[in-house]
């Protein structure tokens, strides 16, 4: 498979397609200005901007109609900072239509799983993450996404930024 910016290896990951995993943290933020920073002077780069919520199981509502309402506010808020992420991606460099946004709703048991899942999908080469900042109590009982991508993720490169 060859495009005129991308091409694959022999793993199959696609060459310079990089996926930023976000949310709306300030760690999350710093992750787009260092690909901004670091890759956005370069051509050739695809981008995916991917932004992963979990859907509670359907006993947290009280109904469909109060599920429907959740899942609304929160892809409203996504597409706001994804927009904002995607013109820091603009202004640093990247061709628009080289840019990929993504908001998925997904029923999993961690973001980290589905991170990974869409890494494996999309065969990007590269996964950038923001480390979330929690403490190690928490990441103790709760365990850490950046952590469990770093450990998980097969065939690309993982960049946490802190």
């Amino acid at each position: 498979m060859t495009t005129d910016h991308t091409k694959c290896d022999i793993t199959g990951m696609v060459e310079r397609h990089i996926m930023i995993a976000v949310d709306s943290s300030d760690n999350a933020r710093r992750a787009v200005l260092f690909v901004g920073d670091f890759f956005g002077c370069y051509e050739g780069f695809q981008l995916t901007l991917l932004h992963i919520i979990l859907e509670p199981e359907a006993t947290f509502f009280s109904d469909n109609e109060a599920r429907q309402q959740w899942l609304s506010e929160k892809q409203t808020d996504a597409r706001k900072f994804m927009e904002d992420y995607r013109h820091i991606l603009v202004d640093a460099g990247f061709p628009d239509d080289r840019i990929n946004v993504r908001i998925d709703t997904m029923r999993a048991s961690s973001v980290a799983d589905c991170i990974i899942r869409e890494q494996e999908e999309m065969k990007c080469c590269t996964i950038v993450i923001g480390r979330r900042g929690i403490s190690k109590k928490e990441e103790f009982i709760f365990g850490s996404t950046s952590n469990r991508i770093i450990h998980e993720a097969k065939k690309c490169a993982v960049l946490v930024i802190e």
